[in-house]
C-alpha cells in the first residue's frame, strides 16, 4: 500500500506537531500543534493550513501538549468533521489545556489590537476563541492503551504508553491494501517520549519490527548524564536551601502540566522529611491547579510508588486561583516558593512575578525545563543582563539557575528508537537542528455551550459548563440548556 507522509509542522522546529498521512482511502493526521519560540514561527498559527480541513478524516492525538494538540479548534473551526482519538487523561487534560489557550488568544490580541490602533495598524483575530475550543473538545473519541482502533478504510491503529505525560502515547500505525495484497506497512509515530525512569510516568512501551519510525529528537543531538530520584531529589533541594539563603522569592516556571505537579511531589516530599526549609509553595496557575485535580482523578494509572493523593494535597500548597490572589503574593518579602507557567516565560502569571523580583537580588529564578530560542527563558539562561516584560525594561539582578532532571523527553542515548527499525528508515522529528530555517513542509514516501464531550471525566465537564456560562455572560448570551447543541 502506498503511504505518503507529509511533515506539516515540528520539521526542523520543536513545535507545531502535525503529520499528514495519505493513502488511496483517505487523509488523516497525527497531532495537530501550535508553533511556539521565535516569532517568526508563531506567525506560522495565523496562516492557512497547508491542506483543507475538510478533506481530513480523523485525527490521531498522540498527546496534551499545545504544540501537539494547539491548532486542533483551528482545524474544527475551518471544516474538519471526523473524529480525534487520543486517550482518556489527553481528552481530560485537554479539556482544561485548549479552552485556556484559546482563553489566552483572545486576551493577547485584545492587548496587541490596542496598540495597534495607536500605532495605525490593522487590527488582528484570534487563531481561535475560548467557544472554539470548547466546540472542538466534542470531536474528542477516547481510545484505550493497546487496543486497535479503525481509523479509516484499510487503516487501523494503537496508541503505546509514551511515558512523557498523562495520557501520552505512540502510535503504532498499520496500513494494508485489503484483497490487493496481504503484505502491510507499521510505522510507529512516537509522539513525545518520555527517559527512562521519569517521575509520575511508568517507562515507554512499544512493539518492534516497524518498517518505518517517526521519532522526536527533541534531545536527540546530546546526552544527559544518568540519573536517579534520589540524585534529582538531592540537586533539587541543593537549589532551594540556595535560594532561601537570600530570603527572597525563589520563582520556578513551569509547565501546568505534569511538571508542575512533578515539582510538588518532589518539594513537599523534601519539606516533610527536613531536607529544605519548610515554606509555602504558591501554584500560581489556574491551569495547573485543575491539571492537578485531573492528576489526583487518574492517580490510579501513575507510577505506584508515589503518593499522588497525599503529596498533591498537602497543606504546604497554596492554590492561588484568582488574579487578586496572585497579586497578593507580591506583598510576601521572606522565602517562598512560587511555581507558574509558562514553562519558557512567554506568557501567564509568571511574567508578573519576574517582573517583581528579576531587579532584586534577593530573588532566585529556577528553570527547569527546555528553553526554546527567542522566548525570554532562554534569554535568562543565555545571560541577559536586562529583559523587556510588558513593555518595561527590567534589570536582571535575581540568581538565575537551571536543572535539567525534570524533563519529559528521551535524549539520544535512550533506547527510545530502538525498536528493529533499520536506522535509513527512522525520520527524526521535533529536532533542535542547528543552523536552520523553518522550511515549508516535506512529503516522503513510505456548536454547543457545553458539550457533552466523549471520555471527558464529570469533573471536566462542570468546568466547561462553567467556562461556557461566564463566556456567554460575557457575549450578552442567554446561558445553554441541559442536553444543548451536540455537533452530531
Amino acid at each position: 500500500m502506498s503511504v505518503t507522509v507529509r511533515f506539516c509542522g515540528a520539521s526542523r522546529t520543536v513545535t507545531g506537531s502535525c503529520y499528514l498521512f495519505e493513502t488511496r482511502t483517505g487523509r488523516f493526521l497525527v497531532d495537530c500543534g501550535l508553533f511556539q519560540g521565535q516569532k517568526t514561527l508563531k506567525e506560522l498559527n495565523y496562516g492557512a493550513f497547508p491542506f483543507q480541513p475538510a478533506d481530513i478524516d480523523a485525527v490521531l492525538l498522540t498527546h496534551a501538549h499545545i504544540d501537539h494538540s494547539g491548532l486542533l479548534p483551528k482545524l474544527v473551526r475551518h471544516g474538519f468533521a471526523g473524529r480525534i482519538h487520543a486517550t482518556r487523561g489527553t481528552i481530560d487534560l485537554c479539556s482544561y489545556m485548549l479552552p485556556d489557550a484559546g482563553s489566552i488568544q483572545e486576551s493577547e490580541v485584545l492587548t496587541l489590537n490596542r496598540r495597534n490602533v495607536a500605532r495605525g495598524r490593522k487590527a488582528i483575530v484570534p487563531i481561535y476563541t475560548q467557544a472554539d475550543a470548547i466546540a472542538a473538545l466534542q470531536s474528542f473519541t477516547p481510545v484505550e492503551y493497546e487496543k486497535w482502533i479503525d481509523v479509516i478504510p484499510g487503516v487501523r491503529a494503537r496508541y503505546w504508553n509514551a511515558g512523557h505525560l498523562l495520557g501520552s502515547a505512540s502510535i503504532e500505525i498499520e496500513c494494508a491494501d485489503g484483497a490487493a495484497s496481504k503484505q502491510s506497512i507499521r510505522i510507529l509515530a512516537s509522539g513525545d517520549i518520555g527517559p527512562d525512569a521519569k517521575l509520575l510516568q511508568p517507562d515507554p512501551d512499544a512493539p518492534s519490527g516497524f518498517d518505518y519510525v517517526i521519532s522526536e529528537a527533541t534531545y536527540g543531538d546530546r546526552e544527559r548524564p544518568a540519573t536517579t530520584p534520589a540524585e534529582r531529589r538531592a540537586r533539587l533541594a541543593g537549589e532551594v536551601r540556595d535560594a532561601a539563603t537570600r530570603k527572597g522569592a525563589l520563582l520556578i516556571p513551569a509547565f501546568a502540566v505534569e511538571r508542575t505537579q512533578e515539582l510538588i511531589v518532589d518539594l513537599v516530599d523534601l519539606m516533610e522529611h527536613s531536607h529544605i526549609p519548610s515554606a509555602p509553595i504558591f501554584l500560581d496557575s489556574p491551569l495547573a491547579i485543575r491539571a492537578t485535580e485531573v492528576f489526583r482523578n487518574h492517580a490510579e494509572s501513575l507510577d505506584p510508588e508515589v503518593d499522588v493523593q497525599r503529596l498533591l494535597n498537602s497543606s504546604l500548597l497554596r492554590f492561588t486561583e484568582t488574579v487578586e490572589e496572585s497579586k497578593a503574593i507580591a506583598k510576601l518579602t521572606g522565602f517562598h516558593i512560587v511555581i507558574a507557567a509558562s514553562g519558557m516565560c512567554d506568557a501567564g502569571r509568571i511574567r508578573h512575578h519576574l517582573r517583581n523580583w528579576l531587579w532584586n537580588a534577593r530573588g532566585t529564578v529556577l528553570l527547569v525545563g527546555f528553553q526554546a530560542r527567542g522566548t525570554l527563558g532562554r534569554f535568562l539562561v543565555d545571560g541577559a543582563t536586562a529583559v523587556r516584560i510588558q513593555g518595561n525594561e527590567i534589570k536582571v539582578a535575581a540568581t538565575i539557575r537551571t536543572i535539567d532532571d525534570y524533563s519529559g523527553h528521551a535524549d539520544g542515548g535512550t533506547g527510545a528508537m530502538d525498536c528493529g527499525t533499520p536506522p535509513d528508515q527512522a525520520r527524526p522529528v521535533s529536532g533542535a537542528w542547528r543552523g536552520t530555517r523553518h522550511r515549508r513542509p516535506r512529503r516522503t514516501c513510505f456548536r454547543t455551550h457545553h458539550p457533552c464531550v466523549p471520555g471527558v471525566s464529570a469533573a471536566a465537564r462542570r468546568h466547561l459548563r462553567t467556562v461556557s456560562q461566564r463566556a456567554g455572560a460575557a457575549r450578552g448570551r442567554p446561558p445553554p440548556t441541559a442536553g444543548a447543541g451536540s455537533r452530531r
